[in-house]
């Protein structure tokens, strides 16, 4: 960046250097205003110049080492620059960060290794050296008096001392040295000041429109590292909108922030924060009342963080701020929320009672608020000035209740706020339309698509109509809704268009919404390759922001899970979703916690952790009940009745009613994508309970004909598949056949190999109803291949279990045991507890065998393989004990406990605490006295 008059200065320092120029060059400047850059700069420079240059750095941390920064610089001496300059080998050890030799301290005869210095760099001959030493306002008490003997005695060799320093925060002798050495010409002192407006804009944003530049540099102060910052958060969003605001801080300024935060005692962090939160408010008073700190300590502290050049007092020595209001952002933004809000309580307290104005206490008491506050509320009547204030509260408690569950009564403030006039009549209604775009999420949440639809329409059609910024918030729930009601070709270009909308105005949150929900809809509609580019870009873009940035964006988190479940990309969904589960329950966002768990369980059960994907289904479900979304507690069900058929025998009667627990609560809802699944999933429980006209009857009505058009299109190979099995079930050979035919089509269209195993598998009940088993075996065996590929454990158990047999028919015995035995050690292990019944039926006829002894089954054998540690952890929750009482009964973390008490479930099969406890009931009444296996 360019500091060319500055850099000109160093160049003529050198030009001049053991010639009667100045013998030390120092660098002034506050933090971030570009120092490090300029010597950087200056040390390519002369080293083009011939000259040798070594550099050091002080550091805070390492005050406590003699010449820490002299040492860091001549410990780049090496043999080749030692040749150059012979008489730098009598500098002493300790200047060069090793022991002396002999076991002498230093700092016996101090002046006399300084005199040794200056003369081993008088020496110098032939050539040039610059030493350039860093951040000298960290330096030790030992560098300090070895720059001020070198500049009373300044050096008449080619040798040049370049250091930089932040004026503010040098100690009080070093400045008076460098002071006194500029007096007498033996030092150069360069200030830098605000870097200029062009430099900036022409270097590092010219892609900007010129006045969002102009906006940026003017909240920079021509700071570089602020306007680097500011830009950064502006490409990445981090920022939306504005450039500045308070309490949205730019990254780029993390680092720099916690390395000065880091050695502030307890009372000079709060102090820093309590200064953030009262803003131009601060004084030591009233930061001692937000703190409840005696004065005298607030003041004693104040003076340390001054000291730091964190705080600074204005001309008048009376007001209190931080050196920079981005600063100021990220102090504010990185105190712990729960602190920060009862900072802001007290703030709003201590400016009531000392009589300041309402505008003054009305920002104070917005930031304590996590929920209504009628209190709070009634301060500010529907008056000019303050009804948007009154708006912004409403607003916040509607958005609360919806955080929480309470979908009706925050659909009904959300109206109130839109209903309600603003104060700015003919700008730019914010508070209106952020209020009309959580009103629809709430009414579609609700299963009102109309509503939501014809809501956001009318906001999208007045005039003048919305920012190019608000519509896309606007456009994107406008096709969120369209997705949700199985539309979304409809709506396919109007969410591009709002996509390339929020990328041109750097809005990367916008971005976020509209990749995840394209992403989910082309992978429902079975567009594999492009729902694959968005899943990725909208992954990358998620994977970059923080937990603070993602904190408002759970829904996106469980897009973007879906879309990378339903393209077989279990990892990654379940990375997302742990993260949205993890800022969902620390936010208390229930709604998005409860689709999260749910996508988070589907992962566990199709990669064959059948229990623990139950254990997230139920937590998913009595969420799903206290919300009273229908619509939500129905899929809900649904998914779990698939999980609940594997985690228990064939024909348990639970899954069926289950499931049909889950159509009805999805009854009269209409041909909503959820409602739609729930019911078609209801054709597998019945498939399951023995009754294949049921399972065809539902999967025909639900589908709309027999190839099903009008269930989700991604997963049309697995209900394709159900369907071949309950038309060769009930006879009806021709339509299976047409079902497996289509099943193969849409599986080579959407091209991804959990789809191609379910055209397979019903390919191969078709060649087995041929009686071609050497054709069903080969169907079966690719189908558990493909499954393979993507970690569907599930499903490539299943598959091995349904190729065994005709493997076996086909000729191959030993291939047909050990598909066998792979399926079911991955059901034994994953709780799968349907197929390892189904294994065991099959076993004669695969092994060819009938006691089954070699091959131990059951919860009762699984108790007897666990360790015991495991039978100890079984035992306390058969007790009653949760896991967290279990942690702290054993000393363990909970984490562990999770992670052993899962291993149990595997190994026993059980699908729950209550059949754990049971099962450990019975065994230990069985065999009383056995001890625990070890």
């Amino acid at each position: 960046m360019s500091r060319s008059a500055e850099l000109r200065r160093l160049d003529a320092a050198l030009q001049h250097m053991g010639a009667g120029g100045p013998a030390l060059v120092d660098v002034t400047g506050e933090a971030g205003i570009g120092k490090s850059r300029l010597l950087a700069e200056f040390s390519t420079l002369a080293r083009r110049r011939g000259a040798a240059v070594l550099r050091g750095r002080a550091t805070e941390f390492e005050r406590h080492s003699p010449f820490q920064p002299f040492a860091d610089a001549f410990a780049d001496l090496d043999q080749r620059v030692l040749g150059v300059f012979p008489s730098l080998r009598e500098l002493l050890p300790v200047l060069r960060g090793r022991t002396e030799p002999s076991g002498e301290p230093w700092n016996r005869d101090r002046f006399g290794l300084y005199r040794a210095t200056s003369d081993a760099l008088r020496c110098i001959r032939g050539a040039r050296l610059v030493v350039v030493l860093d951040d000298l306002h960290w330096a030790d008490p030992a560098s300090l008096e070895l720059v001020d003997h070198l500049v009373r005695h300044p050096v008449k060799a080619p040798f040049l001392l370049v250091v930089s320093r932040r004026d503010r925060q040098a100690p009080a002798a070093l400045t008076t040295a460098l002071a006194r050495g500029a007096d007498t010409g033996a030092v150069l002192r360069i200030s830098l000041g605000p870097l200029d407006e062009r430099d900036c804009v022409e270097e590092l944003a010219r892609d900007l429109p010129q006045q969002r530049a102009a906006e940026m540099y003017a909240a920079s102060e021509g700071n570089p590292l602020y306007f680097l910052a500011l830009l950064t958060a502006h490409r990445t969003a981090r920022l939306p909108g504005p450039p500045v605001r308070d309490g949205g801080p730019p990254a780029g300024l993390e680092a720099l922030l916690l390395d000065e935060l880091a050695p502030l005692d307890p009372l000079e962090r709060g102090t820093v924060e309590a200064a953030a939160v009262l803003g131009d408010h601060a004084t030591a008073d009233l930061i001692a009342a937000l703190t409840g700190s005696p004065v005298p300590d607030v003041v004693e502290a104040l003076r340390g963080v001054m000291r730091r050049d964190l705080i600074r007092t204005d001309q008048a020595g009376h007001r209190l701020a931080l050196r920079h209001p981005l600063i100021r952002a990220l102090v504010h933004d990185s105190t712990d929320p729960w602190r920060r809000q009862e900072l802001h309580h007290r703030a709003a307290a201590e400016l009531a009672e000392a009589g300041a104005p309402l505008a003054e206490r009305a920002h104070h008491i917005e930031r304590s608020l996590t929920g209504w506050d009628p209190e709070a509320a009634a301060i500010l009547p529907n008056t000019p000035g303050l009804l948007d204030k009154r708006r912004e509260l409403i607003l916040m408690r509607a958005g609360a209740l919806g955080t929480t569950g309470a979908l009706w009564e925050s659909r009904d403030l959300f109206h109130r706020v839109i209903d309600m006039p603003a104060d700015n009549k003919d700008g730019e209604d914010t508070l209106r339309i952020s209020a009309v775009v959580q009103c629809a999420v709430m009414e579609r949440q609700l299963g009102r698509y109309a509503e939501a639809d014809a809501l956001l329409r009318r906001e999208l059609d007045r005039r003048p109509g919305p920012s190019p910024s608000q519509r896309i918030g606007l456009v994107i729930e406008w096709c969120c809704r369209a997705q949700f009601v199985a539309r979304f070709p409809e709506v396919r270009e109007e969410l591009a268009e709002a996509l390339r909308g929020a990328r041109d105005l750097g809005d990367g949150l916008g971005e976020m919404g509209a990749l995840t929900l394209a992403a989910m809809s082309e992978a429902y509609e079975g567009d594999t390759a492009e729902a694959r580019r968005l899943a990725r870009t909208a992954a990358g873009l998620a994977d970059a922001l923080t937990d603070g940035d993602l904190a408002g964006l759970c829904e996106p988190l469980v897009r973007l899970g879906w879309a990378e479940v339903m393209l077989d990309r279990y990892t990654d969904a379940e990375r997302h979703t742990d993260r949205g589960v993890d800022i969902a329950r620390r936010t208390g966002r229930l709604y998005m916690l409860s689709q999260l768990l749910l996508c988070k369980a589907y992962t566990h059960f199709l990669t064959c952790r059948v229990t623990t994907a139950l254990e997230l289904a139920d937590e998913a479900a009595t969420i799903a009940r206290a919300l009273g979304s229908g619509k939500l507690l129905g899929l809900t069900l649904a998914i779990r009745s698939l999980f609940l058929m594997q985690a228990r025998p064939p024909g348990d009667p639970d899954v069926l009613a289950a499931a049909e627990e889950a159509a009805a609560a999805v009854e009269g809802a209409g041909q909503s994508w959820w409602s739609t699944l729930a019911r078609s999933l209801l054709a597998f429980a019945a498939m399951g309970a023995g009754d294949p006209h049921r399972t065809r009857d539902i999967l025909l009505e639900t589908g709309g004909s027999r190839d099903l058009s009008r269930i989700q299109p991604s997963l049309l190979p697995e209900f394709l598949e159900l369907l071949v099995a309950a038309a060769l079930a009930v006879g009806e050979t021709e339509e299976a056949e047409h079902a497996a035919e289509r099943a193969l089509k849409e599986a080579e269209q959407i091209d991804l190999p959990t789809r191609r195993a379910a055209a397979l598998r019903a390919l191969g009940r078709i060649e087995a109803h041929r009686g071609d088993p050497a054709a069903a075996a080969r169907a079966f065996t690719e189908a558990a291949r493909e499954s393979a590929l993507s970690g569907a454990t599930l499903r490539e158990a299943q598959s091995l279990l349904l190729g065994a047999a005709f493997t076996r028919a086909a000729g191959d015995g030993a291939s047909a045991a050990a598909m066998w035995r792979r399926a079911r050690q991955q059901a034994a292990e994953g709780g799968a507890t349907l197929l390892v019944a189904l294994a065991d039926q099959q076993r004669p006829e695969v092994l060819g065998d009938t006691d089954g002894a070699a091959e131990p089954s059951g919860p009762a054998a699984g108790l007897a393989q666990l360790t015991s540690r495991e039978r100890e952890m079984a035992e306390l929750v058969a007790e009653g004990l949760t896991n967290q009482a279990v942690a702290s009964r054993l000393c363990l973390s909970p984490r562990t406990v999770e992670s052993h008490i899962a291993r149990v479930y595997r190994k026993t099969g059980v699908p729950s605490r209550a059949a754990l406890a049971t099962l450990v009931a019975r065994h230990t009444a069985t065999a009383p006295g056995t001890p625990p296996p070890s």
